[in-house]
């Protein structure tokens, strides 16, 4: 037998199965142009010049590994289709006298031919379209560097070894199959599933109990750093709920439209709600696979846009004022608080920026933990990360000075702002307990604790000896995390972005040097201006990588699609030819074929906005450990990405349409 034997007739099986095997190596070929341009940008020298630039280095590398992570599951879902739909062809090959060693000889020339094609055409891909991702990343991110584009070995060579290996073990799982299967398995391998499904009710109900579980968890989680940490319970929980609901839960529904006379028994219902039943089991994942892929491009892309639109929105509200100064370990009475307030003054004035508003004041930050409204402070608070409430403690004296009044207080009264759930008549701390005179509507302190994940209490005690005892409380109970007093200096002036940005940089100058820290300890110098180029880098970084990556899972939603009209064409051919020979007329098969498409289609796209609409609440609460706390802007671009995706969704079922329709003739 010629040595080029197997070559060609893996080239002359690839050829004659390209409706299958072109789409397969496109998807191929955009992966990996795809996870080498993430781990291009991942890597490039020029994004360590620009600020923010680690967090942006970050994101590009949970890209390179969401990317990874999906190429492999993706990349063996598709792989297996082709391998179900070629069974009879390679069983053929069997019976004709092809050993299985031939077989596997075959098997291994396509993959080889696949995954050379692949690689040089999807690295080639990449290389050519680097520069396009940079500059639209560029654009995106607003970066003020420009990233020249350049051909990194390291992404290469990752690149050639992560899809290597994944075809290296789609070869592997493909001889496993076929060295385990019998030739009359093979043969009739297409037709698995063939049996009418029995009704799973066990998978039913741990289908119905996941997805209801986790739905609880989005709608009564209230914390966001809660949120943080069931958010990825609640997913892997609806994830597996919904793989049960598409396997059992849809034959369930199916059976039930069957027993409805009036529903089933039309032309349009009968053949299609028979058909489906009879081909739910292995078309279950796929409309699961669907509906899942849908979910995250929704979340992912209306959270990313959201958070890009809102950043003057999330600025604001964490940086009330132009800046924000603090001089830690500040002791009220003791301190060297009003020499360190003439200093910076002295540099404000000799900047010419007019000061349009001025604050200052003592305060105590605290972390602890809200048991039925009684603040416990234990070292492990942070373990308990679903009642954690922050205290923040100023004095009566600043508080009247801010509020240009002269309220009093006895020594065991308090003044409360709460920006979550009100107290109760009184709170104990350290011992001692403080009867609350007044629930105050508002406080005068502008700063970025409602900018946090936690409920924040502001808390008005009667003077500094009250402030020191708390102070010293906590920080016997958290030793080396204690928090320190903090004397703070907002101010808001008037000039252009540039000369504030350049006041930032001559603080930080004279301020954090080695002779200032002698004398006032540590500084911290926060500038709404500079801090706003480094939110739109985050930001921008965030809004690139949805739209990066929910381009990627919208082509695997497609090529899924596509896969399944194909598959059910060919299923559906013969029924339907016999169902005409029996008398249905041509214009009744069409409305089945219709009525059966619209429901395979749209029942995942439906099951994702479910999704959607009950994780909303949960993702708000995330988007606000992200200082974005405008749930209407979130809603909107909620709302407008579901728009978008269902038209584009709409768009790929009519175009697969017409291959089904092609294929049933």
């Amino acid at each position: 037998m010629s040595k080029l034997f197997y070559p060609k007739l893996a080239s002359t099986n690839m050829k004659k199965n390209s409706k299958f095997y072109l789409p397969y190596i496109l998807t191929c070929i955009f992966t990996i142009m795809m996870f080498y341009n993430m781990c291009t940008i991942a890597s490039h020298q020029g994004l360590s010049r620009m600020p923010g630039a680690e967090s942006i280095g970050a994101m590009m590398q949970l890209g390179t590994y969401v990317i990874g992570i999906f190429a492999v599951i993706f990349l063996f879902y598709t792989n297996n289709f082709l391998m179900r739909r070629r069974k009879k062809e390679i069983g053929l090959y069997n019976i004709l006298g092809m050993e299985k060693r031939h077989i596997a000889k075959v098997l291994a020339m396509e993959t080889i031919y696949t995954a050379v094609i692949s690689l040089v055409l999807g690295i080639l891909c990449g290389i050519l379209f680097n520069r396009l991702v940079v500059m639209a990343m560029e654009r995106i991110v607003k970066l003020p560097v420009v990233l020249e584009t350049e051909i990194q070995p390291s992404a290469v060579i990752t690149t050639l070894l992560l899809f290597g290996v994944i075809f290296c073990l789609c070869l592997v799982s493909n001889l496993a199959k076929i060295t385990l299967s019998k030739p009359i398995e093979l043969l009739h391998g297409q037709n698995a599933g063939e049996r009418e499904p029995k009704t799973k009710w066990l998978l039913a109900l741990i289908g119905f109990g996941c997805i209801g579980t986790g739905y609880y968890i989005a709608l009564t989680t209230e914390a966001p750093l809660a949120a943080l940490g069931l958010f990825f319970v609640a997913v892997i929980l609806v994830i597996i709920g919904t793989y049960c609901l598409f396997t059992a839960g849809s034959i369930f529904v199916l059976k039930l439209l069957r027993k409805n006379k009036r529903f089933y028994y039309q032309a349009k219902h009968f053949s299609s709600i028979s058909g489906m039943i009879y081909r739910m089991k292995q078309n279950a994942v796929g409309l699961a696979n669907i509906c899942i892929l849908s979910t995250m491009v929704l979340v992912m892309v209306s959270g990313t846009v959201s958070l890009y639109i809102g950043i003057d929105d999330a600025i604001e509200h964490t940086f009330p004022y132009d800046f924000q100064i603090e001089q830690k370990g500040s002791v009220p009475g003791e301190d060297k608080a009003e020499e360190f307030y003439e200093k910076v003054m002295e540099l404000v004035k000799d900047s010419q920026l007019p000061i349009v508003e001025e604050q200052k004041y003592h305060y105590l930050s605290v972390s602890t933990i809200n048991e039925n409204g009684k603040f416990i402070f234990k070292k492990d608070f942070f373990m308990d990360n679903t009642n954690v409430n922050e205290l923040m403690f100023v004095t009566l004296e600043d508080y009247n000075k801010l509020t240009n009044q002269n309220l009093s207080l006895t020594d065991s009264e308090v003044l409360i702002y709460s920006d979550g759930k009100s107290l109760d008549s009184s709170i104990e701390l350290f011992g001692k307990e403080y009867r609350i005179k007044d629930q105050l509507s508002k406080f005068p302190v502008g700063c970025s604790f409602d900018g946090m994940v936690t409920t924040v209490h502001y808390i008005v005690v009667p003077d500094e000896s009250n402030l020191k005892m708390i102070s010293e409380g906590q920080a016997e109970v958290y030793n080396k995390n204690k928090s320190e007093i903090v004397y703070r200096i907002n101010l808001d002036l008037t000039g252009s972005d540039e000369a504030k940005k350049e006041l930032s940089t001559t603080l930080r100058t004279v301020l954090k040097n080695e002779d200032s820290k002698k004398v006032f300890g540590t500084i911290v110098v926060e500038c709404k201006e500079s801090n706003r180029v480094e939110f739109r880098n985050m930001y921008g970084g965030f809004l690139f990588l949805g739209i990066f990556l929910g381009t990627l899972f919208i082509m695997a939603t497609v090529l899924i699609i596509y896969y399944k009209q194909i598959s059910e064409g060919y299923e559906d051919k013969e029924r339907f030819s016999i169902m005409q020979k029996v008398g249905m007329s041509r214009s009744e098969v069409k409305k089945s074929i219709h009525s059966q498409v619209l429901m395979v289609f749209f029942l995942p796209i439906v099951m994702a906005g479910i999704h959607v609409l009950a994780a909303f609440k949960m993702i708000t609460k995330l988007l606000g450990v992200l200082y974005l706390t405008n749930v209407p802007l979130f809603a909107a671009c909620t709302a407008g990405t579901v728009i978008v995706f269902a038209i584009i969704y709409s768009f790929v079922y009519a175009m697969t349409a017409k291959t089904y329709y092609k294929i049933v003739g």
